[in-house]
């Protein structure tokens, strides 16, 4: 069993491996040729788990459909239905091969064909691998084992005719160089760089899905490095772009550029960050290279105001690649609050717990983990910030408002701002351990009201 996999997951793997040998050896039974393709094939003969199981076939939809009780027919047009066995969904399609494309995305013909026909109309040899899991017999017949062995992404065929026909693959290439830890193979790396501009006629859903795949960690650097040195950073993401060139102070930021830092800071990132936090650490000095200036007597570098204008930019930027409201609002949080980390040891009580207390505050911490990392090295404030956490759970009582406005009301005060800010004023007081019961805080109201200062 591989490391870090529970016998749970191991048994669902199994479950979802064993029911796609039986798809395939159902077809087969039914008289069609039948293969698992792509990358579960790759993953396999690479000593990965497989994810899920795509299969190609001889029989066409309405075949596929007779031969399995429960389909669902995604893509009738390309020959493609999804087949659900054994609880689980399994995207069988018919041999076709492809033609006609006119927009970087769509084939104008689609014709139902054989195996070697499919596997031409593929995008990288590793991905264009056929495997009979029923005989055993791998079937390769453009070269993708030996790119495996060679740790080689490389174009089927002609790399420009394969770009040309879908401009998406440009991304893939470098998704999957970085995602695999391979190299690209020289003419299908050229073919990369000549054609980077045509990404931009990809919709940006689909680039989002990519880059979602790419800034993962442990390749999320390499990752932006193969983006950079691509072309294809500054068509999709030229606000990153101009980080390359943007220097930094050494004594803070002895590794250079902010580019240089911010591809350090996901080389960092933890195996489980979600989607907020490498948007984060991509995002957090967005706006450096807008804001920088130069103390013309110590030549020091210094960006006023980066955080509140990058998070501006992070919010346009992330809209423009349509993410979800709450992710987008979850990273221009974190861009926008990143610098106040520095401060906590000299903040009031109140102000700290509260930071402590906020939803996004250990995605924020990690963040600001990374950004220390990322730079000059030094945790002191993130152990602070550890260590007053630790604090603030063995103090349960503090999370819970003492009193609420159905109390006040229950003293005497009416409704109204008078009674929401006295509510606050309770809680800051709360926070900064000046009330601890809720008892205290009733006997410090009664006293305000009877002086007259509760409004």
């Amino acid at each position: 069993m591989p490391t870090g996999v529970s016998k749970t997951e191991a048994s669902d793997e199994d479950s979802l491996r064993t029911t796609a040998v039986g798809v395939v050896r159902r077809l087969q039974e039914a008289g069609y040729a039948a293969f698992w393709v792509g990358g579960c094939v790759r993953d396999f003969l690479l000593g990965r788990r497989p994810g899920d199981y795509d299969i190609v076939t001889g029989a066409l939809p309405a075949q596929v459909e007779a031969i399995f009780s429960r389909t669902i027919p995604v893509g009738r047009k390309f020959g493609v239905v999804v087949v659900l066995e054994g609880g689980h969904p399994y995207q069988v399609a018919t041999f076709r091969a492809e033609s006609g494309y006119q927009d970087g995305r769509h084939p104008g013909q689609v014709v139902f064909g054989d195996a070697r026909a499919d596997v031409e109309r593929r995008d990288f040899t590793i991905n264009g691998l056929f495997h009979d899991p029923v005989s055993g017999v791998l079937h390769d017949w453009v070269g993708g084992e030996a790119d495996l062995r060679a740790r080689l992404i490389r174009a089927i065929g002609n790399p420009g005719e394969r770009f040309a026909e879908d401009h998406l693959r440009l991304l893939r290439a470098i998704r999957f160089a970085a995602q695999l830890g391979f190299d690209l193979e020289p003419g299908t790396w050229d073919a990369v760089r000549e054609n980077a501009a045509k990404i931009q006629g990809i919709s940006a859903e689909r680039i989002r899905d990519e880059l979602l795949k790419l800034f993962r960690a442990p390749h999320a650097g390499r990752g932006l490095e193969l983006l950079r040195a691509s072309g294809l950073l500054e068509p999709i993401l030229p606000e990153l772009a101009a980080m390359v060139n943007c220097e930094q102070s050494p004594d803070f930021h002895p590794e250079g550029s902010v580019f240089n830092h911010v591809r350090k800071m996901l080389d960092l990132l933890p195996a489980e960050s979600g989607v907020a936090l490498p948007w984060a650490v991509l995002l957090h000095d967005v706006a450096k290279p807008l804001t920088a200036s130069r103390d013309p007597m110590t030549g020091a570098v210094h960006f006023y105001g980066h955080e509140k204008i990058g998070a501006k930019m992070a919010e346009e930027i992330l809209a423009r690649l349509r993410f979800p409201r709450k992710e987008i609002e979850e990273v221009v949080s974190a861009v926008e609050l990143h610098m106040r980390f520095k401060d906590a040891p000299e903040m009031r009580k109140a102000t700290l717990r509260r930071m402590l207390m906020q939803p996004s505050f250990r995605m924020e911490l990690e963040l600001h983990r990374l950004d220390c990392l990322g730079s000059h090295g030094r945790l002191a404030v993130y152990d602070f910030l550890v260590e007053q956490e630790a604090e603030l759970k063995r103090q349960p009582q503090i999370r819970p408002r003492l009193l609420t406005g159905e109390d006040l009301i229950a003293l005497g005060m009416k409704s109204g701002p008078a009674l929401g800010a006295l509510l606050a004023e309770i809680r800051e007081k709360q926070l900064q351990d000046e009330l601890t019961t809720p008892e205290q805080a009733r006997r410090w109201v009664k006293r305000r009201l009877r002086s007259g200062l509760a409004g």
